[in-house]
């Protein structure tokens, strides 16, 4: 009997140990929260990618400087002459030490053509495009890019030897639609931020667009006074999707 009861008593210190009693374990402490982010004040960064570029687009105003904090040489109201939007093409900005843009490196839609200057962050909003546009002088065509993919081409013409299109960076600052849709200029044009380098008298300095045409003869020529021009049907695709901010390279 009392080896039976040993054994009984055994038994049932083995199920309490192996089965009622269960081991605790130490609490796993939450995660370290991630740093937040730290930058350098005064550091510049630079903005924009193949796929995406950033627009600032004026408020009520805007001072522009060589350097963040300097001597203004170009000031801007909300609306251009034209009643259109004032935008900049960003290329960069000086942030502060918590990553806060203070003031952006922009392109300007002024002469010398391609001018950049620094505008205080306050005095814009931002806003982001995923297009491009190539302007080929070499082979005279067009060329749409969205998120760095070609989505429309098309032969244009381009300036004449006498009054050439300009090459170089440039964005587009303004979308006007004529009056007359059968005019000089189709049913719409795309003002880019660049200028004539010869045609120094023309209205407000001779700013370059691409455009549609009442001579599709033109089309694949270099008859132009410096504009690019588009047959009208390619114009009416290409105008709703070149928005403000969009860049444009003209090249040889």
């Amino acid at each position: 009997m009392r080896r039976q009861n040993f054994t009984i008593f055994t038994l049932l210190l083995l199920l309490t140990a192996g089965c009622g009693a269960q081991t605790k374990h130490a609490a796993t402490p939450p995660p370290a929260p991630k740093p937040k982010p730290a930058c350098t004040a005064g550091a510049f960064r630079r903005l924009g990618s193949n796929k995406l570029a950033l627009v600032a687009v004026v408020r009520s105003h805007a001072t522009v400087a060589h350097r963040p904090g300097g001597a203004v040489f170009a000031r801007f109201g909300r609306m251009n002459q034209n009643g259109v939007p004032v935008v900049f093409s960003i290329r960069g900005a000086r942030v502060d030490a918590r990553c806060r843009p203070s003031s952006y490196l922009v392109q300007i839609p002024q002469k010398p053509n391609g001018v950049t200057g620094w505008v205080p962050a306050r005095q814009v909003g931002v806003e982001s495009v995923r297009t491009r546009i190539l302007v080929d002088l070499s082979e005279k065509r067009v060329t749409l890019y969205r998120r760095g993919e070609p989505v429309l081409s098309a032969t244009a013409a381009i300036g004449s030897r006498a009054t050439p299109t300009p090459t170089g960076s440039f964005y587009v600052n303004q979308r006007l639609i004529p009056r007359d849709a059968r005019g000089p200029y189709g049913p719409g044009a795309v003002g880019i931020s660049a200028f004539s380098n010869v045609l120094t008298g023309w209205a407000q300095g001779g700013p370059i667009a691409i455009h549609g045409t009442n001579e599709p003869w033109s089309i694949g020529k270099a008859v132009s006074n410096g504009c690019i021009r588009l047959p009208n049907r390619i114009l009416r695709r290409l105008f709703p999707q070149a928005l403000n901010g969009t860049p444009v390279v003209i090249r040889r």
